[in-house]
């Protein structure tokens, strides 16, 4: 399985998925930092994290995959959402929250 086959397995097993350096539980930037506060500010106490620092092939081909420079990268049911800037512009529009209430990610 070749590497955009492996990531497009990955952002569709799970209605959530946030690629980032570091965990959730220790974010390794401000900016994964951020989008992980997103999401929980969002009420969503579940998702995928896929830690980019661990896996170099992950970390360039997730760059490819959406043709998107920088990490984090949000994906909701399987399609590209946008880094923390987008998701923190979204969260404050209330559309994040619209989104996420849709695939079921929050009450």
């Amino acid at each position: 399985m070749n590497i955009q086959d492996r990531i497009r397995e990955q952002v569709t097993s799970s209605p959530v998925v946030l690629y980032m350096k570091g965990t959730p539980q220790f974010p390794q930037c401000g900016f994964s930092s951020s989008a992980v506060l997103t999401l929980k500010s969002c009420g969503v106490e579940d998702f995928a994290a896929i830690n980019v620092l661990v896996d170099q092939e992950i970390r360039q081909g997730i760059k490819e995959y959406a043709n998107w420079p920088t990490i984090p990268q949000l994906y909701i049911k399987g399609e590209f959402i946008g880094g923390s800037d987008i998701m923190r512009e979204m969260q404050e529009s209330g559309e994040l929250q619209a989104l996420l209430k849709e695939v079921g990610a929050i009450a």
